[in-house]
């Protein structure tokens, strides 16, 4: 079943933000939009580099009114320990969630079951705390923060302009389409 279009499931977890252990729960995603990046764990090759690329575009999401939230099934612990032991992730600046109890990822289907861990699995959320995009690459494929911002802003578009939808490749200021009888067949 797919997630998109549905409401994220309730949870509580632990998380480390900004020096300092946390509590975060689905209401955490509700009142504005959210980027959600599971990744499988920390201490590793493919990961380390996912979650710099995403501090990088961290401050282009805040200022499209976005919180971004990292998640794997480490403890919050573990994420302070990696935050205080890695120059590429003390850089960090976004919450990292831990998920040793692997709800979290249970809740947005990215549960590998047999090795507990998560796969590579990214979310927008919109600010009623409902699933628009998902995005989910194997564990050797690393992705690209800066298309989370391009699908970040389509969503938004979408949302704040109800009648229109973006075509592939839409870039802030191109052309929509309006969906209509008259289009059907002539795209």
């Amino acid at each position: 079943m797919s997630l998109i279009g549905t409401q994220v499931l309730p949870f509580t977890a632990q998380a480390f933000h900004n020096g300092d252990f946390i509590t975060v729960t689905e209401e955490n995603f509700k009142g504005k939009w959210s980027v959600v990046c599971f990744y499988p764990a920390d201490f590793t090759f493919v990961c380390p580099t996912e979650l710099e690329d995403l501090q990088n575009q961290y401050a282009t999401l805040k200022g499209l009114g976005a919180e971004v939230y990292s998640v794997s099934t480490d403890t919050h612990f573990t994420h302070k320990a990696w935050h205080d032991h890695s120059e590429t992730i003390n850089k960090i600046e976004y919450v990292m969630i831990g998920d040793p109890s692997q709800k979290v990822s249970r809740n947005f289907d990215v549960l590998i079951e047999e090795e507990g861990l998560a796969d590579r699995g990214t979310f927008i959320i919109d600010p009623d705390g409902v699933i628009q995009t998902v995005e989910i690459n194997a564990g050797g494929i690393g992705r690209d923060a800066s298309q989370v911002v391009a699908k970040l802003k389509a969503a938004q578009y979408v949302r704040n302009n109800p009648g229109e939808v973006c075509p592939a490749k839409w870039q802030e200021g191109s052309a929509t389409l309006k969906p209509s009888l008259d289009l059907v067949g002539k795209i």
